[in-house]
């Protein structure tokens, strides 16, 4: 999912396509290991936003035109925050295998 993410240069069209494509599969895996499907959901919406902060994505083409920043500088701030948000993706995971909540 953050593969097709990264080409798309678009979370929600990444997983668009993933979910199209494998969507049996992620749920027939998520069953047989007794995931929810809303913990699923949330774990794929969250992946999916790996690659979404590459340079060619819109909303970050869109953020930097309104906030009247280049790339340069502002990407260490975007890169950072794509990095706390996937490794998210692992804490709730975590928390969902320890806990069962999420």
């Amino acid at each position: 999912m953050t593969s097709l993410t990264g080409i798309t240069g678009s979370a929600s069209g990444g997983m668009s396509i993933a979910l199209a494509a494998m969507a049996e599969t992620f749920v027939q895996n998520a069953k047989a290991a007794g995931i929810p499907m809303d913990v699923l959901h949330r774990v794929a919406a969250m992946a999916s936003g790996g690659m979404d902060t590459l340079p060619h994505n819109g909303a970050v083409i869109t953020l930097l035109a309104v906030t009247g920043l280049t790339h340069r500088q502002s990407y260490r701030d975007v890169f950072a925050v794509t990095l706390i948000k996937t490794a998210a993706v692992f804490v709730v995971i975590g928390v969902f295998y320890v806990t069962g909540l999420v």
